[in-house]
């Protein structure tokens, strides 16, 4: 019965798990409102997709060789898994110096940069390396970073999840990887992620309103979430009927095992007055 009070007394309640409640002062934080969402700067190891227009088909050929360019952008839509692998094949890859090789141009720097001021450096350089050739027609550049992804890990089903757009928040981010599980301990959820370079680690109460405002809402990619398990979390009410069925079971055996041998000591004394009744 002591295990079944510690069951009970371990219950999860509403005010561990809710979402967006209002902050306390006590047990929900409050959060200053420094919400802001900057675009994102290329990092090393990031793969680029990179589509050349132009209204000269011939132009437009020569650099796009391989892939189509409507099936990519459907793929890129719809998060498919090609557009994770084959894809690839199609794309550029950052290096450790922070540049791409582009055809015809070689090293293009893009670290640090916006995918809109990488469109403009290479928008510059086509231009100018086609400009006085044949119909010179001016070229039009997208950009984008694909093979973007962050991961969750700890009382959550972990998973490594490809971000399908630009803005991603704490919460689609949860339920995309199949929420919180019972016990995973929302008041203190870890984000390790990189900055400039330095890998930080920041954590916060997922629990509270202000979340939504605060710096915490958005995620980046190559984040990694880590939701740590509630003290004490092996008991609680979704394992009250899976204790009381584990004693239930423990004192039928028990009980079982006791009517046997004081079946077989009957039976053995028996026995011994029987031989002794003989003599």
């Amino acid at each position: 019965m002591a295990t079944v009070g510690l069951a009970l007394s371990s219950c999860l309640t509403s005010k561990k798990v809710n979402l967006l409640q209002e902050p306390d002062g006590k047990n929900i934080p409050s959060y200053v409102d420094t919400l802001s969402y900057a675009d994102y700067r290329i990092r090393t190891d990031d793969r680029l997709y990179i589509q050349v227009y132009s209204v000269d088909e011939n132009m437009t050929k020569l650099f796009n060789q391989g892939g189509n360019s409507q099936y990519m952008r459907q793929q890129m839509r719809s998060g498919s898994g090609d557009m994770y692998g084959t894809s690839e094949l199609y794309s550029y890859l950052v290096d450790d110096n922070g540049n791409i090789q582009y055809p015809m141009i070689g090293d293009v720097p893009v670290r640090g940069k916006t995918t809109r001021e990488v469109k403009q450096v290479l928008e510059q350089e086509l231009s100018g390396l086609v400009k006085g050739v044949g119909n010179y027609t001016l070229m039009s550049v997208d950009v984008q970073v694909i093979s973007r992804f962050f991961s969750v890990i700890g009382a959550v089903q972990s998973a490594r999840v490809p971000l399908l757009k630009e803005k991603v928040n704490i919460f689609e981010a949860l339920a995309m990887a199949g929420d919180i599980a019972d016990f995973g301990d929302h008041s203190k959820i870890r984000i390790v992620r990189e900055i400039e370079g330095q890998t930080t680690i920041r954590t916060f109460d997922v629990r509270s309103k202000d979340i939504i405002n605060s710096e915490f809402y958005y995620i980046e990619p190559n984040d990694v979430i880590y939701i740590q398990y509630m003290p004490g979390h092996t008991f609680g009410i979704n394992h009250v009927t899976t204790t009381i069925s584990v004693v239930a079971t423990t004192i039928s055996f028990g009980g079982l095992i006791y009517a046997i041998v004081k079946r077989s000591m009957a039976a053995a004394e028996r026995a011994n007055a029987k031989n002794s009744g003989g003599k």
